[in-house]
């Protein structure tokens, strides 16, 4: 894979990083790895992908919430 892929496929977890509480990080990692370790098979990359930056987008929407 390449750095750009790579960074790609972490983009759940460095959105999570923004969250307010520190429980979406955890998953959004798990998504992430997930994602660079099942790119020979890209349905299923994209899945584990969307799953995680669903959790993050969630985790960051409550943090924009409170403001």
């Amino acid at each position: 894979m390449s750095v750009l892929q790579v960074l790609i496929a972490a983009m759940p977890f460095l959105l999570s990083l923004a969250s307010r509480s520190g429980k979406a990080i955890a998953p959004c990692l798990c998504a992430s790895i997930f994602t660079v370790l099942l790119g020979d098979e890209p349905p299923r990359a994209a899945m584990a992908w969307c799953v995680g930056l669903l959790i993050a987008a969630v985790a960051v929407r409550e943090r924009l919430r409170a403001i």
